[in-house]
């Protein structure tokens, strides 16, 4: 299993309370992307990336070990949208597919201002891979 760094709702509330100019926003974002581990390339094919997306990405669902939790590998070749990524993949993994369908993105992003932040081709971007993580829960859900 690959050792992905988490982050709660309340410590990424409190990272963008602390950063009030849009820049430092961005910077942050980045640094979590760099914080990921890094993708091999056999996993940026076709059947991982994102659709709907300016850049490319991949999102690429993992099992713990007991099956009972997912965690997701992710990659962009924007800096940005990476660390876009990064920070889904922070939120939601080590987490079981209910518990990341229950989780209210969307409100946590307009909290953190994250909605403001970004443009709203990477917004548009941000929450193709929100469903698609949410789509992954959902088949992981059925088929576990």
């Amino acid at each position: 299993m690959s050792d992905i760094p988490t982050l709660t709702a309340a410590e990424l509330v409190e990272e963008f309370e602390f950063y009030d100019d849009p820049m430092d926003r961005f910077q942050y974002l980045i640094e979590l992307g760099r914080q990921m581990p890094p993708l091999d390339d056999v996993y940026k094919v076709e059947a991982y990336r994102v659709q709907g997306c300016q850049s490319q990405v991949w999102l690429i669902p993992q099992a713990t070990e007991d099956g009972q939790q997912l965690y997701f590998l992710g990659d962009s070749d924007a800096q940005i949208v990476k660390g876009l990524a990064a920070l889904l993949s922070m939120l939601l993994s080590y987490k079981t597919p209910d518990e990341i369908l229950a989780y209210d993105l969307e409100s946590l992003f307009e909290q953190v201002g994250l909605a403001q932040t970004i443009t709203p081709s990477r917004a548009n971007g941000f929450y193709n891979m929100v469903q698609q993580i949410r789509d992954l829960a959902t088949a992981a859900k059925k088929s576990g």
